[in-house]
């Protein structure tokens, strides 16, 4: 299970910070992702920043990335990794 920090992206639309549409910066214990949507499935808090400056939504759990329309989902189990099944025939 990952520790993840949800804060707003101030930067988006700017050179390598994304489009304007990518309004959250989602990270997953220290990378960063940046997406147009988050949907977090899992209890979440509110927390400070050492600086105290900003805010952060922080919860744990297990990320699944929804390229297509750029979300982030947190859940509380990981996603079914099964790329295929063989089977004896």
């Amino acid at each position: 299970m990952n520790k993840y920090k949800i804060r707003f992206n101030h930067t988006r639309g700017n050179p390598g910070r994304g489009t304007a549409d990518h309004v959250w910066r989602v990270f997953e214990n220290d990378r960063e992702y940046l997406f147009k949507n988050v949907t977090i499935n899992v209890p979440c808090k509110g927390e400070t920043e050492e600086d105290g400056q900003h805010w952060n939504i922080v919860c744990h759990g297990y990320l699944e990335i929804d390229r297509v329309t750029s979300t982030a989902i947190i859940n509380d189990k990981p996603a079914d990794m099964t790329i295929c099944q063989l089977t004896n025939s």
